[in-house]
């Protein structure tokens, strides 16, 4: 139950990480095992993540007991009116000796039996309720940690490393030339289906550039899995909300590349 609760916890986590990125958690193909480390990062990940986790599992156990409680009531309820009912019915087709009365004291003698194997069934009844309660608290605290790092690796404050990429032109449409920064690259021999104006806001803003503070630009690696490299551009502070970043999958070239990584850009990075 423990590893269940804790995959669970860990792919909610992952699901929600990267659905802010625009990517299928189920296409990038990441370790199982992987999955049962991450809830440390929910439950466990500093102070507030504590406290709020703590105050989760407490609101949790509260609303556990009045539903337990709320069950109890109505199905103590509903066996007692029952029971009334049924012993009703047999008292009243005690003495008749007809067919109808038979069937009818007997259907009613065997409901009454069977009333009082009501305790297993709430027993099951409870243990659903507190599994579903359990599970509705992992989820919600999975999800909203999931998107707080998503936004926070997305900004200015990014956890996630600067990247400087370096690869072979031939199967290359974007990017900077290194021996001339300013020359886009032929386009020559590219095809394209979609928004052209995802790709035209694309081009020429290849490289970092951060002699703007209010809208800086800094390229950053999200991930590396499956012969894949994604990358993505950090949002600007004045980002809203709802904003997200576009991300930028690159096929792994056979010719080889250069990733250099970076906790920062570099105060050179400007043309």
């Amino acid at each position: 139950m423990l590893g269940a609760a804790l995959f669970f916890a860990g792919w909610i986590y992952r699901w929600s990480y990267f659905y802010f990125f625009q990517l299928e958690l189920n296409t990038l193909d990441l370790p199982a095992q992987s999955f049962l480390m991450v809830p440390l990062q929910i439950f466990l990940g500093d102070g507030w993540a504590i406290c709020k986790s703590a105050i989760a599992f407490f609101v949790a156990a509260i609303a556990i007991q009045a539903t337990l409680w709320l069950i109890k009531i109505i199905s103590d309820t509903v066996v007692s009116a029952s029971q009334l009912l049924l012993s009703r019915i047999i008292s009243a087709t005690q003495h008749k000796r007809s067919w109808t009365a038979k069937q009818l004291k007997s259907v009613a003698e065997f409901s009454f039996v069977q009333l009082r194997s009501v305790e297993f069934l709430r027993s099951l009844v409870n243990e659903i309720v507190i599994v579903s309660w359990v599970l509705i608290v992992i989820f919600w605290l999975a999800r909203w940690q999931g998107i707080a790092d998503a936004q926070r690796d997305a900004g200015q404050n990014s956890t996630l490393p600067v990247i400087a990429l370096i690869t072979p032109e031939e199967k290359f449409a974007v990017g900077r030339k290194l021996d001339d920064i300013f020359a886009d690259p032929s386009l020559k021999g590219y095809r394209i289906i979609g928004d052209r104006g995802l790709f035209d806001d694309l081009r020429g803003r290849e490289d970092n550039d951060i002699s703007n503070p209010k809208q800086p630009r800094v390229w950053r690696l999200l991930l590396e899995r499956g012969g894949w490299i994604y990358l993505f551009r950090a949002l600007p502070p004045n980002a809203k909300p709802d904003e997200l970043p576009s991300v930028l999958a690159i096929q792994e070239s056979e010719k080889g590349h250069i990733i250099i990584r970076s906790p920062e850009a570099s105060k050179t990075s400007s043309p």
